[in-house]
């Protein structure tokens, strides 16, 4: 290892300790010093996204995580990390994504981490859903279609005189996210007042439609036909964890050792998936 790469991974390591202690700041100064010293370690733009992530510094993340992906077009982490950003950005197709790359790189090399990606593409489905039964139901009302833009232009306007506050030096940065963080939870909570009250005049159309997490299997992220049940009481679909079980014999979620003869039908969940389906044909394009 040459001197530069030496003193890149000790500035790398300084940054963890500080990440450590919550000081993301000075964590994503240092990440910065060890990339200038060796820009080729696509660890370095992870750890520095993974910061960034933290700061909310959602288009920096993504820039570091594209360059980590370029380096090494294997990185999990990359595509974790980025999709974790791109669902801050309300960008739901493109996380979707990313968390499914992330998935299936977890998938191939076993990682620990399976569960948590596995949980962001849930969340990433899940919002895709929602961005089109938003869409779906502002194109049945022009009048909720003005509201909700009336109150997402206030929200913009309440965002603006954040940054502004901040930059002028009224407002520290963990302040600042704070207020921002604040103003996002009670436009979201005005935004689905608005739209429950839409919905009792006129359930048919405006009624938000959900598929509940207990239907969805943990490996296609579709609602599961016909339903499995492992000795640790997880629930697959039959069909995708046999598949998996082809490359791997282990759990999908847990990591722990899994055999065909392990799984057991789970009559009642098939049941609930049935009925479901049977009352919500809408739930197969979930």
């Amino acid at each position: 290892m040459n001197a530069s790469k030496a003193k890149a991974n000790l500035l790398k390591e300084e940054g963890n300790k500080h990440f450590q202690d919550g000081d993301y700041k000075e964590a994503e100064l240092l990440y910065s010093k060890a990339i200038s010293k060796d820009p080729t370690e696509a660890k370095f733009f992870t750890n520095r996204a993974m910061t960034r992530l933290k700061l909310q510094s959602w288009d920096a993340c993504i820039d570091d995580c594209i360059k980590a992906i370029e380096l090494d077009s294997d990185n999990m982490k990359g595509y974790y990390y980025l999709a974790q950003a791109q669902l801050a950005l309300h960008h739901p197709n493109e996380a979707m994504n990313s968390a499914v790359t992330a998935y299936h790189q977890c998938i191939k090399t076993g990682s620990s981490s399976t569960a948590s990606v596995s949980a962001l593409v849930l969340q990433a489905k899940k919002e895709k859903w929602e961005a089109k039964e938003r869409a779906r139901i502002r194109r049945r009302s022009d009048l909720l279609r003005e509201l909700e833009d009336g109150l997402q232009q206030v929200a913009l306007y309440e965002r603006k005189n954040i940054n502004a506050r901040k930059e002028n030096g009224e407002l520290s940065e963990s302040d600042a996210r704070e207020e921002e963080d604040e103003l996002e939870a009670s436009t979201r909570h005005k935004l689905d007042e608005l739209r429950s009250v839409f919905a009792i005049a006129d359930p048919e159309n405006m009624q938000k439609r959900e598929v509940p997490d207990y239907l969805i299997d943990n490996i296609s992220f579709t609602v599961m036909h016909d339903p499995v049940i492992t000795k640790n009481g997880h629930s697959y679909d039959r069909s995708t964890v046999l598949d998996h079980l082809r490359r791997s014999k282990t759990d999908p979620l847990t990591r722990e050792p899994l055999q065909i003869q392990d799984l057991r039908p789970n009559l009642a969940l098939k049941e609930a998936c049935e009925n479901f389906l049977e009352e919500n044909g809408w739930a197969v394009d979930w």
